[in-house]
């Protein structure tokens, strides 16, 4: 006998799988978007010396 489907949960589970794979990725893009930090340091140095230039 063939189980009585939970259309329901089924549906919340795919989504909180779907919301989850979502997050990931925007934690990816986030973690791309952001300077490393000897880019960082570089620019931080550059402006610095044109400020004492001025």
């Amino acid at each position: 006998m063939a189980r009585k489907p939970n259309y329901r949960f089924e549906r919340s589970e795919r989504d909180k799988a779907k919301a989850a794979k979502k997050a990931e990725k925007l934690a990816l893009k986030a973690e791309k978007s952001e300077p490393q930090e000897g880019e960082t340091e570089q620019e931080t140095g550059e402006s610095g010396g044109e400020s004492s230039a001025e």
